[in-house]
């Protein structure tokens, strides 16, 4: 005997069938969030077109995803690029050139200024893969070229270093590197297409965190790296989806939402860096000021050239003082976030002694010019008097 349900469960319907979008005659303004990581292809002849190049479409999404497309497009287009990637992280848009384009006893020399994770990876990591690393200071381009070895296979640089805004003699690196044929990277990340576009001025590959100015708010982990060279980019494309460093649509789609105002986000916090540069070194118990717009930045007439007479918002300064000082001087400014991050669409400070360079000893931080009062400023789009009133009752505190 039957059960009663059995007859209408006969008929249901299963609701797990795919469907496409509905038609339309219109197109949305916004780009559509697609998180799907899978693709359905019509044939396996219509999956050989695809992997072999004769036409264009997605496969799996580790191996890329429309959102990761149009992000990487509109990064392309700033910094005057063509078929740029986007990776998971910054740190994993590194780790793509690394293991896309060296071999092992490659020797890579690399400014002497780098994101805390970049140095971890370049004086750990890199050697114990059976790579060879060096530093120099790339704002001498007489010592950056005296590093140089028979093996050197890569140089790697910021334009303005992290966190002391010093500038790179770019200009002598691009020569001394296209003269050897050794591959120019250059992480861009802290001077952004605003004020720098690489390829430009000679670079082989352009790196970013698009966590931190591109996407601007803080709610994205994201990286781009951008080859000149065609076989470069299918072997760092190769090594990102061989080892797994793909992105998240979601953070793609909220990427390039912030993207849209990053030209007005970066003008506004620029205005606003300037008002506090020169605030700032007015300041008693204030030891240095570094703002490359400002005429006493060591490489002023460099960053001038570089920069088209552009000071960017990154400030950098020293409180005369130690632990107690710098610990008084952070509770005294609450409103400013004190947080390892840069490029937020708000101010944020960090304290590179204790955050993205605490694994320096502080001799080799003094060495950089970083002691224990140092502190790195990212500018954001608040009012530069309002901020600079702050920053100013904050240090008073800070110092007495």
């Amino acid at each position: 005997m039957a059960l009663p349900n059995d007859h209408n469960k006969k008929k249901r319907k299963t609701l797990v069938r795919r469907s496409a979008m509905p038609p339309s005659a219109s197109v949305a303004v916004a780009t559509p969030l697609c998180p799907s990581v899978v693709y359905s292809s019509p044939s396996a002849s219509a999956l050989d077109d695809q992997y072999e190049g004769r036409v264009s479409g997605y496969t799996y999404a580790r191996e890329g995803h429309p959102n990761a497309d149009v992000l990487a497009e509109k990064i392309d287009w700033l910094e005057n690029a063509e078929g740029g990637l986007i990776t998971g992280s910054g740190m994993g848009a590194i780790s793509a050139l690394f293991l896309g384009l060296l071999n092992k006893g490659d020797h890579i020399l690399a400014g002497d200024q780098l994101y805390g994770r970049s140095l971890r990876m370049l004086t750990q990591d890199m050697p114990r893969m059976g790579f060879e690393t060096s530093f120099a200071d790339p704002t001498n381009a007489a010592i950056f070229e005296a590093a140089i070895k028979d093996n050197t296979a890569m140089i790697m640089v910021e334009t303005m270093s992290n966190p002391t805004l010093r500038v790179a003699d770019m200009a002598a690196i691009a020569k001394m590197a296209a003269e050897r044929n050794i591959l120019l990277v250059v992480d861009n990340t802290f001077t952004t297409p605003a004020l720098y576009r690489p390829f430009d001025h000679g670079a082989d590959i352009i790196i970013h965190s698009v966590t931190k100015f591109l996407s601007g708010h803080s709610d994205v982990t994201l990286g781009y790296i951008a080859a000149r060279d065609p076989d470069h980019r299918t072997k760092i494309r190769d090594a990102a989806v061989t080892w797994g460093m793909t992105p998240s649509p979601f953070d793609c789609w909220l990427a390039e939402r912030g993207l849209h105002s990053f030209d007005l986000r970066f003008e506004k916090a620029q205005t606003s860096a300037a008002i506090i540069a020169d605030r700032l070194a007015e300041l008693p118990g204030i030891k240095q000021v570094l703002y490359p717009g400002r005429g006493d930045h060591p490489d002023f007439e460099l960053a001038q050239h570089l920069f088209a007479g552009a000071g960017g918002n990154m400030v950098s300064f020293e409180i005369d003082g130690g632990r107690d000082v710098v610990d008084r001087f952070i509770a005294a400014v609450p409103d400013i976030p004190f947080a390892p991050t840069l490029g937020d669409i708000g101010t944020t400070l960090s304290h590179p002694a204790s955050s993205s360079h605490r694994a320096l000893t502080a001799e080799q931080r003094a060495s950089l010019g970083m002691n224990e009062g140092f502190f790195r400023l990212s500018v954001g789009i608040e009012d530069g008097e309002m901020l600079a009133e702050e920053l100013s009752k904050a240090i008073a505190i800070g110092i007495n």
